[in-house]
């Protein structure tokens, strides 16, 4: 796969690490030239080059692209970067970070991005997903469908403690994706128990999370 990051500070680089070390192909991009620090990631792809102009994104090649990933320090930066990749390159998946709280209503399919990244929301969630059993806690949202990732941590009451994955009608628009029990990452399958303290993690939409949440409820 091959990635574009626009914004080659500490946060773009760590994601360019990241992927690298998973196989991918990287090209990082950044206006400045204090910013281009090769030695940092050397095996990633650099441009000097501003990643709001087309005739850079010509020369970044985004049409080859799998991923852009937008992740200056400017959200306006950011924004520009996700609809260009979008409607002028046809870049499959957007993702974006968002710097500003205020500013992630945004975010979404007008401006072409796929998964907006608020680190913000994403540190407060994790701390309610810490400390929270049996509530539902949104951990990210994907503005292209719309749909969201969230958390429930089964507590001992929960009335499907002990029933197969299989066999429990689950809201519609409602997947559980993963389990995380004791450590280990699971893949769901139908003849799975559930078990108190088990981390469910469901793809939804919001719709239907207080419908989702009741299920865990003891009666």
């Amino acid at each position: 796969m091959r990635v574009a990051i626009a914004g080659a500070g500490a946060v773009g680089r760590s994601i360019a690490r990241e992927l690298l070390e998973n196989g991918h192909e990287v090209l990082l991009i950044d206006a400045s030239p204090r910013a281009i620090k090769v030695d940092s990631v050397p095996r990633a792809e650099w441009l000097l080059a501003d990643a709001c102009e087309i005739s850079s994104l010509d020369d970044a090649a985004l049409d080859r692209c799998d991923v852009v990933v937008a992740a200056t320090g400017d959200d306006k930066v950011n924004l520009v970067v996700a609809l260009l990749a979008k409607t002028e390159y046809g870049v499959p998946r957007v993702v974006a970070r968002v710097n500003h709280p205020g500013n992630e209503w945004l975010y979404n399919e007008s401006w072409g991005v796929d998964v907006a990244v608020s680190t913000p929301r994403l540190l407060s969630a994790l701390v309610e997903e810490a400390v929270s059993v049996g509530d539902l806690v949104r951990l990210m949202t994907f503005g292209h469908s719309e749909a969201s990732l969230v958390e429930l941590t089964m507590p001992s009451d929960a009335p499907l403690a002990g029933q197969q994955v299989g066999s429990i009608e689950w809201p519609a628009d409602a997947a559980l994706v993963a389990i995380l029990r004791e450590g280990r990452v699971l893949v769901p399958q139908s003849q799975d128990p559930l078990q108190p303290g088990d981390e469910l993690f469901f793809v939804t939409t919001e719709d239907v999370e207080e419908e989702l949440e009741r299920l865990f409820t003891a009666k």
